[in-house]
């Protein structure tokens, strides 16, 4: 179920929506500079790391590892990635939205225990 096409589609949006969770948070807490290097500094150092770390052919992805990861490292960073997400629009003064991201979140990984088993098998 986790390599579904409908599920990796919905892995995509939630990707996408944490980075601009991220970017809302910094545009959200300074003016001036820190205003733009925060909305657009926040989502690219996370979207880098979310790309580099990688478990050598993981199913979900391209299969290309740029820096070998495994995998409990790997869910590790992908929990710590989606609950930024929440924390961050919590912070931003979007608490109904950063509910329903952990919602659709939780769903996602809760359909996906095949991959989180296979995660933590590598």
């Amino acid at each position: 179920m986790g390599s579904h096409p409908l599920n990796l589609a919905v892995r995509f949006l939630l990707e996408l929506a944490a980075l601009f969770a991220m970017g809302y948070w910094g545009w959200t807490q300074h003016d001036g500079l820190w205003h733009w290097l925060l909305a657009i500094g926040l989502p690219v150092v996370a979207a880098v790391v979310w790309g580099t770390f990688a478990v050598p052919n993981d199913p979900s992805r391209s299969g290309n590892a740029p820096i070998p990861t495994p995998g409990t490292i790997r869910l590790i960073l992908e929990l710590s990635f989606f609950a930024l997400a929440t924390i961050l629009l919590i912070a931003s003064q979007r608490p109904s939205a950063g509910v329903i991201f952990a919602v659709i979140t939780i769903i996602h990984y809760t359909l996906s225990y095949d991959r989180i088993l296979w995660l933590l098998r590598n």
